[in-house]
């Protein structure tokens, strides 16, 4: 007996529909606890996405989004022409960059040396130290830090008993991204550890008891299993780094920005603030946002395209 082809595939499309709503099915439960984030991105992320277009518009508060005139791309014309804008590219850029080289590493470092802990009680305070900073806000952290950091306060006191001078760490500009950068660390630092944690979690321990069986040494096993069982963790982490580069946030920037530091300490999220909210251009600070996501955006999807050709693997 002929089967048409077409027959055949339409019941190898409805066996695969069949497939798919048992899974669904089957796994029920983990769908329904994603729908309350589907809500908030949509809500609060995708829908004022519309606003977008405020960024080719003069816009009027009166007129509204939909009232106000097209000004076709006279906002960037004016960005691109601006020599502010340079100097925020500048800092961001920057910033972000040092902080990329300088904090990316540590978590993974830190991973590699809990796991070479055999106590498990000392393990579990460790971690549990390490990645409570991440749940504090950048207000109380930000107050903590400046008592620090004061020219009254313990660094300055441990630098003077020693022998040294005092340092106006928060009012001076060639120390500005060291305490961005000191701050960053101690905040998330411990939650990218335990990320690399859960990863390393998932190396077969077999594979350790045969390289003990071959004779091979700690630093063998490390270099040989530990760190290609973590290579994909670290791939999908420096592509959302990477993907995060123009990303510096306002908090902790807007926390330790003063007269003193604002010739390095203005990026996009401080600029379009400052010419947004209290300067009311809302056009151009919405193009000067649109150019930075645009970017953000690049520079996401070459690091992911780069990461598929060197490995083979990449987030899509």
């Amino acid at each position: 007996m002929n089967v048409k082809p077409s027959k055949v595939n339409d019941r190898a499309y409805i066996k695969g529909l069949s497939s798919i709503w048992h899974y669904i099915l089957k796994k029920r439960y983990l769908y329904i606890m994603c729908i309350p984030g589907m809500i908030y991105l949509i809500i609060f992320r995708y829908i004022p996405m519309y606003g977008i277009i405020i960024a080719f518009q003069d816009f009027n508060f009166k007129r509204g989004i939909f009232g106000s005139p097209f000004n076709n791309f006279a906002n960037f014309k004016q960005l691109f022409g601006s020599e502010a804008f340079y100097n925020v590219l500048s800092n961001s850029l920057i910033l972000s960059t040092l902080r990329l080289i300088i904090t990316f590493p540590i978590p993974i470092i830190l991973a590699l040396l809990l796991n070479e802990i055999r106590n498990q009680a000392f393990k579990r305070a460790s971690q549990t130290f390490m990645y409570l900073p991440h749940f504090i806000s950048w207000v109380v952290l930000g107050g903590i830090l400046s008592n620090f950091l004061s020219m009254e306060g313990l660094v300055n006191t441990l630098i003077e008993t020693l022998g040294g001078q005092k340092i106006n760490f928060l009012g001076s500009a060639e120390w500005f991204r060291a305490v961005i950068i000191g701050g960053n660390i101690w905040k998330e630092a411990g939650w990218g550890t335990i990320i690399y944690l859960a990863g390393l979690s998932a190396i077969n321990p077999e594979y350790y008891e045969v390289a003990t069986v071959d004779g091979a040494n700690r630093y063998q096993k490390l270099w040989y299993i530990t760190l290609p069982g973590l290579a994909n963790t670290i791939v999908v982490m420096l592509i959302l780094s990477v993907g995060g580069l123009m990303n510096n946030g306002f908090e902790q920037i807007y926390l330790f920005q003063n007269g003193l530091n604002i010739s390095v300490s203005e990026v996009f999220e401080t600029y379009t603030y400052r010419i947004g909210i209290v300067g009311g251009r809302y056009s151009y600070s919405a193009a000067v946002g649109l150019f930075k996501s645009v970017v953000a955006a690049v520079l996401l999807f070459s690091t992911n395209y780069l990461a598929n050709k060197i490995r083979g693997g990449s987030l899509y």
